[in-house]
C-alpha cells in the first residue's frame, strides 16, 4: 500500500486560517491565476514596478514610462485574460506613481492615449486567444500551417516525362486564402483533378474553402462519382452558406483519353494542335448542393500529342458590367496568343493578364501532352 503525502499545511493551522475573512477566496483566486503563464506574468509585474520606481527616482530618460508599452504588448500576446488584468492594474499603478513624485508631469496626455489604445488591443488579443484556447501566436502559426498545407494539397501529382502540368492560384487582395482551389490524386495512370469554387472571395471564402477542401479531397480518391458524392456531402449540410461550383476531370495517361464532368462551373477548354485552336467542352451540370440527385452531361475525348486541357474558375472571365461569353472568348483569344510557345512559363501571365483591373479568386489548372 502506498502511503498518502503529508499535507503541507497541518489540519489546526488549515482551520484557523479558514476563519480569516477574505483570505479564501483570496487564495482560490490566486489558484486559477497562479498557472503556466505565472513567471511570465510575476517578470512583467516586477519589470513594470522597477521601470516606474526608477522614473520617478532616478532618471525618465533612462527609464522611460513609454517602456510600460512593451510590457502591454507582451502581456496582450501571451498572458491569459485575468493574468492580463493583473498586469494592466499594476501598469495604472506604476503610471500614477511616476508623476507625482518627480513634481512634475513626466506622463503626458499623449503617452496616456497611446497607453490606452495600447491596453485596448492587448485586451483584445488576450481574448480571442482566450476563444481560440492557444497562448502567443499559436493561432497564427496554425492558419499559416493550413494555408500551406492547402497550397500543397493543390499542386498537381507528378506527372510522366511525356505530360506536363501547371497550377496557378491567385487570391483576391493578395491574401493567403480564397474560396477556389484544386484537388487531385495519380492511381497508377489514372489522374483525377477537381478545381473548385466557393461562393464569395478573399478570406470570406477562404475558411469554407479550407473545410471543403480536405473533405473533396478524401472524397476524391474514395468514390467514383466524385461529384455526385460532393452534392450529397453540401446537400446534408444545414444553412444556406453560398453555392459551390466544381469540374472533374478523370484522365489516363497511357491512353490520353479524358472525361469531364462539370456542376455550374465554367466549361473547360481544349487546346488541339491540328487546328491550332481552343475549344469549349460540353460538359454541364446544376451547381452542387443545391438538389439532392444531381445530374451532369459529362464530355469525352482524347489528348493526342501537342493537345492540352485548360481547367479554370470563373475569376479569369467574368467582371462586373460583363457578359461571360465575352470573357470566355478574351480568355481564348489570350490562350491563343500565349500558350502555344509554351504551357508551363506562360501559364501565370495568363492569369495576370486575365486578372488584371479586377479583384477576385482564380484558379487555373493546365495539363498537355507534348
Amino acid at each position: 500500500m502506498t502511503s498518502r503525502p503529508a499535507p503541507l499545511i497541518p489540519p489546526r493551522l488549515r482551520a484557523l486560517l479558514a476563519r480569516v475573512p477574505l483570505l479564501v477566496p483570496l487564495v482560490r483566486f490566486v489558484r486559477k491565476v497562479w498557472s503556466k503563464d505565472r513567471y511570465l506574468l510575476i517578470a512583467l509585474v516586477v519589470l513594470t514596478v522597477v521601470i516606474g520606481v526608477l522614473d520617478a527616482e532616478v532618471s525618465p530618460y533612462w527609464f522611460s514610462p513609454s517602456l510600460l508599452i512593451l510590457f502591454t504588448l507582451i502581456g496582450g500576446l501571451q498572458l491569459r485574460l485575468r493574468s492580463l488584468a493583473i498586469l494592466l492594474c499594476v501598469v495604472v499603478a506604476s503610471l500614477a506613481y511616476m508623476g507625482p513624485i518627480r513634481g512634475v508631469l513626466s506622463v503626458g496626455p499623449g503617452l496616456l492615449i497611446t497607453m490606452a489604445f495600447t491596453a485596448a488591443l492587448a485586451w483584445m488579443m488576450a481574448r480571442t486567444r482566450g476563444k481560440l484556447g492557444v497562448q502567443g501566436l499559436r493561432g497564427d502559426a496554425m492558419l499559416l500551417e493550413l494555408r500551406d498545407r492547402l497550397k500543397r494539397q493543390s499542386e498537381l501529382p507528378p506527372l510522366p516525362k511525356d505530360w506536363g502540368g501547371k497550377v496557378v492560384l491567385k487570391q483576391a487582395g493578395g491574401s493567403s486564402f480564397g474560396g477556389d482551389f484544386v484537388v487531385s490524386m495519380r492511381e497508377g495512370d489514372r489522374v483525377r483533378v477537381a478545381v473548385v469554387d466557393v461562393s464569395g472571395k478573399g478570406v470570406d471564402a477562404g475558411t469554407r474553402a479550407l473545410m471543403l477542401s480536405g473533405t473533396f479531397g478524401g472524397l476524391l480518391g474514395s468514390v467514383d462519382d466524385f461529384l455526385v458524392a460532393c452534392n450529397s456531402y453540401l446537400h446534408r449540410q444545414l444553412g444556406d452558406e453560398g453555392f459551390v461550383t466544381a469540374v472533374h476531370l478523370e484522365l489516363d495517361l497511357s491512353t490520353g483519353e479524358y472525361t469531364i464532368t462539370s456542376a455550374g462551373h465554367p466549361p473547360v477548354v481544349r487546346f488541339d494542335s491540328g487546328s491550332g485552336t481552343w475549344r469549349v467542352s460540353t460538359a454541364k451540370g446544376v451547381v452542387l448542393g443545391v438538389v439532392p440527385d444531381l445530374a451532369c452531361e459529362t464530355d469525352s475525348g482524347v489528348l493526342r500529342k501537342g493537345d492540352a486541357l485548360m481547367l479554370f474558375t470563373d475569376g479569369l472571365i467574368e467582371q462586373p458590367g460583363r457578359d461571360i461569353d465575352a470573357g470566355l472568348d478574351r480568355l481564348l483569344g489570350e490562350a491563343e496568343r500565349l500558350l502555344p510557345s509554351g504551357f508551363r512559363d506562360k501559364a501565370r501571365q495568363l492569369v495576370q493578364s486575365m486578372s488584371s483591373g479586377h479583384n477576385d479568386d482564380c484558379a487555373l489548372v493546365l495539363i498537355w501532352r507534348p
